[in-house]
């Protein structure tokens, strides 16, 4: 029984087994396959508008997406393959790139979909090497740039960027680096090209010592070489390498790519060989010094190399042979002729290189100011009596005695009265009475006595008594500026001066008979004078050793002339530039002198009448101001030329606008205006057109008046 039934319940048992297995694998399958169509996407879309396009993607990747306004347009895509949600996420990047927009992704998750040219001005991302990006993801990169210039560099890379759109290639010189915006893909392929350009840029140094030969003199001739290799058209830039000589280790630096430093090394190599011969003769063309001068100095330099040599090198086979040097100047061509061993050469050229520059120049430019004032104030009285008594006050412009002897040898005689003369027996009349005639004064006294006055006189004269008023005031003010200036050359002693020459007698004799005398005479320099010789030192400051002296004649003297001289004598250190006092003088002087007569001089009020008061008040006011400028280049010179030139033609002009009262002003002088460029005369080819242009004009004038008609006559 147990058998039977056992074979009847087996197979419902393996039945059963099976079912739930088929159900389990079925359930796992559906939810496997869920899963799968979940995380993959194959999108396909027809005239979709972009817009819905977004928000269909935003709602299979679960992202808030915020759309432009300016964000319109229709869409076609056809997808044959499926796409996770990172690919998924990608494509939708791309397609937006295609129809020029772009999504920026914020901080909080939200996701801003705007035109492509806006995105680069937005909060995209800024990646590093280790996370670049992916895809058309706009980011931005800063990538520094180690072996060339940037400058030269941005413009190859704009060519590959979309500039117009979301790329943008920038470069910030003073670090040296490129700073790109733009699709993750576009950004990462230049990044790539900066790389391998930046590499190739690599260029190594090399020094090369030198033994027989001079490093600058083949530094010279390698760069003659290389002058003459870029004119020709297909060399490249980079074949072209840096040479610099060091003169202190008579070495080469070469620097560049190593094709061309391994083709100057070698051309180097061969240059520095030992000459057959052990004398040389080399001729220099100085540019800017004296060859007389440097003669000097170099016979003092291979005198002290050839000792140096003989104490270092006593067991060589040369050190018992002197050594030759001869240096002569070329005074007409300005040049040094030298035969000399070639290390001795190289040490001469050294030192003639550096002594052989231009040499500064110094502006110095003076600034002098001088202020007189003088006030004075004289009043007095003067008393004279007939029988004797009178006054007379020396501090008055004139003496009462000298105005009187003027005023009688002024006086007009007259005559004497000649009485008749009659016989002495007759009583006839010989001679009728007449009178003589009247004596004219003299008004040559009276006029020196007046002549040394200034003011107002009043005199009065009552009976035997007369008096005399006399009041000057006096007010001078003089104003000097002068403002010399002198260029020179740097220890070079310069000479100024603007006055005249004043002839001073310094001697006189004469012979036995005093009938053939004869004086000595010198001439004297009045005016302004300056003497300077500035030294320039390394920096900006000036050593001035200045003489300057004002001076002007002041009048005649009983033996001679007397001159007036302001003079100082200094050396100062002062900047280029800068304004330094060189000295001054501030002087007041106040004098009063009263003269009167005792006890009645000191009455109040009517003391005045019998006292003379002058009073005399002066005030000098003196500096000196100098300003030194250092004039190292040519083209400083022309500025300040150019300067004080359109000075003085202001001052013309100016002087041209007020004109002359009795005369034309086209007698007043113009300077023509200043010209920077040289004017060439025309050439004979323009001459002759534009005389041609010329004479066409006037005949087609001259026909045309006479195709006109003729105008009608007016009665």
């Amino acid at each position: 029984m147990v058998k039977p039934l056992q074979k009847r319940f087996l197979p419902r048992a393996i039945k059963r087994i099976l079912l739930v297995a088929s159900t389990a694998m079925a359930i796992s399958s559906l939810l496997l396959s869920t899963q799968l169509s979940a995380t993959q996407y194959s999108p396909n879309f027809k005239g979709t508008e972009i817009s819905e396009f977004i928000d269909i993607v935003g709602k299979n990747l679960q992202k808030t997406m915020i759309v432009d306004p300016n964000v319109r347009g229709k869409i076609n895509i056809r997808s044959y393959n499926t796409f996770n949600e990172e690919q998924y996420y990608l494509f939708f990047l791309s397609v937006l790139e295609v129809y020029n927009f772009a999504a920026v992704e914020m901080d909080n998750g939200v996701i801003k979909i705007i035109r492509n040219k806006d995105a680069k001005t937005s909060s995209i991302p800024l990646v590093g090497s280790e996370n670049t990006g992916k895809g058309d993801q706009m980011v931005t990169r800063v990538v520094e740039v180690k072996n060339v210039t940037v400058r030269e560099l941005v413009p190859l890379l704009r060519q590959l960027s979309d500039q117009a759109g979301g790329g943008n290639v920038t470069n910030y010189d003073p670090a040296n680096v490129i700073m790109l915006t733009g699709p993750a893909a576009v950004v990462n392929r230049l990044v790539k090209i900066i790389e391998r350009v930046d590499k190739a840029g690599d260029k190594n140094i090399e020094i090369i010592r030198l033994k027989y030969a001079s490093a600058s003199e083949i530094v010279r001739i390698v760069e003659a070489m290389n002058k003459s290799s870029q004119g020709k058209a297909g060399t490249p830039t980079f074949l072209i390498p840096k040479i610099v000589a060091d003169d202190r280790t008579n070495s080469v630096i070469v620097s560049g790519e190593i094709q061309a430093r391994e083709r100057i090394v070698k051309l180097i190599s061969r240059l520095d060989s030992e000459l057959e011969t052990n004398g040389n003769t080399r001729v220099y063309y100085l540019k800017y010094s004296k060859a007389e001068d440097l003669v000097k100095v170099l016979e003092g330099v291979s005198e002290s190399i050839e000792a140096e040599t003989k104490g270092t090198k006593t067991n060589s086979r040369s050190s018992g042979k002197k050594r030759k040097v001869s240096i002569d100047a070329h005074v007409d061509t300005n040049t040094l002729v030298i035969t000399a061993q070639p290390d001795m050469l190289r040490s001469l050229e050294s030192v003639i290189r550096q002594l052989d520059v231009r040499r500064a120049q110094v502006l110095v430019e003076a600034i002098i100011v001088e202020v007189f004032e003088s006030d004075g104030v004289s009043l007095g009285v003067q008393w004279y009596s007939e029988q004797g008594g009178f006054t007379q006050f020396t501090n008055g412009p004139a003496s009462l005695t000298g105005v009187a002897a003027g005023a009688e040898a002024a006086r007009t005689v007259q005559g004497e009265l000649v009485p008749e003369v009659r016989a002495a027996d007759t009583g006839e009349l010989i001679t009728a009475a007449y009178r003589k005639n009247d004596t004219e004064g003299d008004y040559n006294l009276l006029a020196q006595v007046l002549g040394t006055m200034s003011g107002g006189m009043f005199g009065i004269m009552k009976n035997d008594w007369g008096a005399i008023v006399q009041a000057v005031s006096t007010d001078t003010n003089s104003n000097i500026l002068a403002t010399p200036s002198i260029t020179t050359l740097d220890n070079e002693e310069a000479h100024f001066l603007v006055g005249q020459e004043v002839p001073i007698i310094t001697g006189s004799a004469a012979s036995s008979g005093n009938n053939n005398p004869f004086q000595t005479v010198d001439r004297q320099e009045v005016g302004i004078k300056l003497i300077v010789t500035p030294q320039v030192n390394e920096g900006s400051a000036v050593q001035l050793t200045i003489a300057q002296e004002v001076s002007s004649v002041s009048g005649a003297t009983g033996v001679d002339i007397s001159i007036n001289k302001r003079e100082i004598k200094t050396t100062v250190m002062v900047d280029s530039g800068a304004t330094i006092i060189l000295g001054g003088l501030i002087d007041e002087d106040v004098q009063e002198s009263v003269q009167k007569v005792p006890l009645l001089g000191d009455l109040p009020i009517i003391g005045h009448l019998f006292k003379s008061t002058s009073n005399t008040v002066r005030k000098r006011n003196l500096m000196v101001f100098i300003r030194p400028t250092i004039v190292r280049e040519g083209i400083e010179m022309e500025e300040i030329s150019k300067n004080k030139y359109n000075l003085i033609r202001a001052e013309e002009i100016v002087q041209q606008e007020k004109g002359l009262s009795l005369m034309s002003n086209e007698n007043l002088p113009l300077l023509q205006k200043w010209n920077d460029a040289l004017s060439l005369p025309p050439s004979f080819d323009d001459y002759i057109n534009k005389k041609d242009a010329k004479s066409d004009t006037q005949d087609s004038a001259t026909e045309s008046q006479l195709q006109q008609p003729p105008k009608a006559q007016e009665h």
